[in-house]
């Protein structure tokens, strides 16, 4: 059996907004879309794809027979891009539009650098920068 992971689905409030925070700052083309619900982003080998929160969604049973997913209390995501052009500038260009991101990093041993920020809705990115 061949497993691959194919898409990365990520429950948000606006669809919209999300979808230009992402294409603004990542430059990730649009494969398909029902406007306002439902966006897949090409996102290199995966797709990102968002999907509006609905009151059905929100207000499941806690039940583990249920078909649907339980939305979590909190993110326990993150997305990670990898670039190849320069992650400072990267990093200053987030800043200078008021994405919230944290310093640049490098842990020992690590072949990559890199930072944290966060979309509009809270959800949590990390962009890298393989040496």
């Amino acid at each position: 059996m061949s497993v691959a992971l194919v898409r990365l689905i990520v429950y948000v409030h606006d669809v919209a907004a999300i979808k230009a925070f992402y294409q603004a700052h990542f430059s990730l083309p649009v494969r398909e879309e029902i406007a306002d619900q439902w966006v897949v982003l090409a996102a290199g080998q995966i797709e990102l794809a968002l999907h509006l929160v609905g009151d059905r969604y929100r207000r499941l049973p806690a039940s583990p027979a249920s078909d649907l997913p339980r939305p979590a209390a909190g993110s326990t995501t993150k997305l990670v891009f990898a670039i190849t052009s320069d992650l400072a500038a990267h990093r200053e260009q987030l800043r200078s539009a008021g994405v919230p991101v944290g310093e640049l990093k490098r842990y020992a041993g690590f072949a990559y650098q890199m930072y944290d920020g966060r979309d509009p809705e809270g959800n949590v990115f990390q962009v890298m920068r393989l040496d």
